[in-house]
């Protein structure tokens, strides 16, 4: 929990990895996904929480631990994997291994799981044995993840609208998307935003959880969420902007409390590529600039609790300590 000027927030980092990277687990585009998450974190953070690159390819547990809870000020944390074992054979950051560092910590991780609809037939009754096995509420879905030939898939993809049923049946109502900006060597086009709004209209007693909400196409994201009430913007990508470009942040985060309000956004850091501790630190203490306020307003001590833990925690049924201000928020669907 974060305590600043007699305020009190609730924090749950929405997106955190526990990713290997090493030498040993990659091919060479494997090296290429890694160098550019590494440039992300080396450009965007400031000076002193930039780790080596050789930490930065495969941290320890313990320093995971310690960054998001002894000093990061995370109360829950949510995992969500990213496979990719064409790039890195023994996967970047799968379910299972998400699940051991779970197990060893309830009180502190939230686990969610994944499906790749070119897996078929067979691939949803593993869908299945994985949400059983794990009590799954969520899942992050990476759709221009490479597969083989492929190079991505659309939610809207009929398949895809089988794998979304299952969620439906088996109680996964949170659907963590990434649809951001693109890693090499990942075609961009595959992230296009454009197959949320025909899986938002189709399953509306799902969440669809926007991660990097859309960037670098903010202004499609947000004529679709408005239509869509079962669409938030996760803010991973986005919020590290509040330190090296604080007015481009204002203009997102803008956008979308005027577009979304301030019940459907989530905080996300995106450990490792950020630390929490300072962008929790910055977030509480930002504002937008005096000559933006009339576009888009102010960031108040409640719109910062909601976005900080309280819609999360709706999401996911997080009990919220009592001495926290618990403003109305966004009910799950």
């Amino acid at each position: 929990m974060y305590e600043k000027d007699g305020e009190r927030y609730f924090i749950v980092d929405g997106h955190v990895h526990f990713w290997d990277a090493r030498a040993e687990n990659r091919n060479y585009y494997g090296k290429g996904f890694i160098d550019c998450f590494y440039g992300y974190h080396s450009n965007l953070s400031p000076p002193e929480w930039v780790w080596p690159k050789e930490k930065f390819d495969k941290y320890t547990e313990q320093d995971l631990l310690h960054d998001l809870f002894e000093i990061g000020y995370v109360d829950k944390a949510i995992f969500l994997p990213t496979y990719l074992t064409d790039f890195f054979p023994g996967g970047f950051n799968t379910t299972e291994q998400d699940a051991e560092i779970a197990r060893r910590h309830p009180d502190k991780f939230i686990l969610n799981g994944a499906f790749d609809p070119r897996d078929g037939e067979r691939g949803l009754e593993e869908f299945e044995s994985l949400v059983k096995r794990h009590k799954l509420k969520g899942i992050k879905l990476y759709t221009a993840e490479w597969k083989g030939d492929s190079k991505g898939w659309k939610l809207s993809d009929p398949m895809a609208h089988r794998y979304l049923e299952k969620c439906r049946e088996l109680g996964v109502t949170n659907i963590h998307v990434h649809k951001g900006p693109t890693i090499w060597p990942l075609n961009r086009d595959a992230f296009d935003v454009a197959d949320i709004d025909d899986a938002a209209t189709a399953f509306p007693d799902l969440n669809f959880i926007v991660e990097h909400c859309g960037l670098p196409r903010l202004e499609d994201f947000c004529w679709i969420a408005v239509q869509e009430p079962n669409v938030y913007a996760g803010l991973a990508v986005a919020i590290p902007f509040i330190y090296s470009r604080p007015r481009y942040f204002a203009q997102i985060i803008g956008e979308l409390l005027y577009w979304l309000d301030e019940t459907r956004i989530l905080f996300a850091s995106d450990y490792a590529i950020w630390h929490p501790k300072w962008i929790v630190e910055q977030f509480v203490d930002f504002q937008i600039p005096e000559d933006m306020q009339g576009e888009y307003g102010t960031l108040t001590p409640d719109i910062k609790r909601k976005i900080l833990g309280l819609n999360a925690a709706s999401l996911y049924d997080i009990e919220v300590p009592a001495e926290v201000p618990q403003p109305a928020v966004a009910a799950a669907l």
